[in-house]
């Protein structure tokens, strides 16, 4: 008979959570509370300065399309250069970005013009950071504890959205848009703090290769050679464009006209924060075998958040659309996550993760800045409802794809039998791709 003190110790429920994953989780935290309370304050910041849809469009247009012009070489750079080290640099231009946008709405009237031209910084400097963030997440955990990993991570970073975006509303509402941005500049500051901290060690040295454009040609056959991949790249590429233009320009002209301004807007994006955060616990225990097409099919109720604003309903009703939309978001997210572990070697994760990002955003910028002119030219309602249709036709269009609909999650023992990153074996297709 064995001693309480002889007896097994369980294992620790997260003892693949090491240091890298903690800093990573706990950094997102901060940056997520931060901005996603600025989103609404540069919004209403462009409205009290005297501007219209059209101008809270522009700025909305101006952060985005630097992150298409630099993504391809921020991912690149990232799988060249230690990844906290491009994290870092990133924060340090973000944080001087929103400090120096605040102190101009602080200050007085801002321009449009100087309003852009600080968010167009604050996107560059995400170009660099995304691609970056994304490879260091997904080289800090390994094995079948990925999914939980990544839905974890989600949790806290959607959860910190969620206060985030709430808690900026309110403060908005109280104290004025400047205070906001001010707090997300600090943010940013103490993100970097952390992220500096990050060990790169465990990264095998890159061997030299071509130069950039030789680094991009790689990414490129990475990711072109995968159409589950491009696929799903495109479907987001004008969801993300058509979401982002309701959200951006639309949810705070109808919050204003409709819903009583900034606080009940900032609630309803903080229900959907809500909804992500149940959306990851749950994916913390579900674990869908055919990752892509769950995840597809979870894509479906993004287009209900424009509708709800399209008619517009109720304040409690948009709401409860958001908490659901934020649910089925999330599974695809962390399905997607996975899909992009399982799949893709280590060495070209942020330069896959750039062509990602790159296609992901990449209408998004002429989508926002023509939000204004559609308006005009059809209607907010109609406007609306044009964004909720393309929701529904090009996620039905991506099921089209086998490996969307075949893409399966291996298992433990194939995932031990699997060939090494790298090999001729490795770059195949699994999971029933075509």
């Amino acid at each position: 008979m064995t001693s309480a003190a002889d007896s097994p110790r369980p294992p620790r429920s997260f003892g693949w959570a090491g240091r890298n994953y903690s800093l990573l989780t706990a950094a997102a935290v901060v940056t997520n509370l931060g901005s996603h309370g600025s989103l609404i304050a540069a919004a209403f910041a462009v409205l009290d300065a005297g501007g219209d849809g059209g101008d809270v469009g522009l700025v909305a247009a101006a952060r985005t399309l630097p992150l298409v012009l630099f993504l391809l070489i921020g991912g690149a750079v990232a799988d060249r250069l230690p990844r906290h080290r491009v994290m870092v640099a990133a924060n340090a231009l973000n944080c001087l970005s929103q400090g120096a946008f605040a102190t101009l709405v602080l200050a007085g009237e801002p321009q449009l013009w100087q309003m852009m031209l600080l968010t167009a910084l604050g996107g560059t400097g995400q170009a660099f950071f995304s691609p970056a963030a994304e490879g260091m997440l997904m080289s800090s955990v390994d094995g079948e504890q990925a999914g939980r990993a990544f839905a974890l991570f989600r949790m806290a970073m959607q959860g910190a959205a969620l206060g985030g975006a709430a808690l900026g509303g309110a403060l908005v509402a109280a104290i004025g848009p400047g205070w906001v941005l001010a707090a997300d500049a600090a943010a940013f500051a103490v993100a970097g703090a952390l992220r500096s901290f990050l060990d790169v060690s465990h990264i095998p040295p890159r061997e030299p290769g071509g130069g950039m454009l030789a680094d991009l040609r790689e990414g490129w056959r990475e990711f072109a050679g995968r159409p589950w991949l491009w696929g799903i790249v495109v479907q987001f590429s004008i969801a993300n464009a058509v979401v982002g233009a309701a959200d951006a320009v639309y949810g705070p002209l109808v919050a204003r006209d409709h819903l009583g301004g900034a606080g009940p807007w900032g609630l309803a994006l903080a229900c959907f924060g809500a909804g992500t955060v149940v959306g990851a616990l749950l994916m913390t225990r579900w674990k869908p075998r055919r990752l892509l097409l769950v995840g597809t099919l979870c894509v479906f109720p993004l287009a209900l958040p424009s509708a709800a604003l399209a008619v517009p309903v109720p304040v409690t009703v948009l709401c409860a659309v958001m908490v659901l939309t934020g649910v089925t978001v999330e599974v695809f997210g962390v399905s997607w996550m996975t899909a992009l572990h399982q799949e893709i070697p280590e060495d070209k994760l942020s330069r896959v993760s750039a062509y990602d990002w790159f296609g992901s955003v990449a209408l998004v910028p002429p989508a926002t800045a023509l939000a204004g002119p559609a308006e005009l030219a059809f209607g907010r309602t109609s406007a609306l409802w044009g964004c909720s249709a393309l929701v529904v036709v090009v996620t039905a269009a991506v099921l089209c794809v086998p490996g969307v609909r075949n893409l399966t999650r291996r298992t433990k023992q194939v995932a031990l039998n699997a060939p090494a990153p790298g090999s001729a074996d490795a770059e195949r297709p699994v999971g029933g791709l075509g």
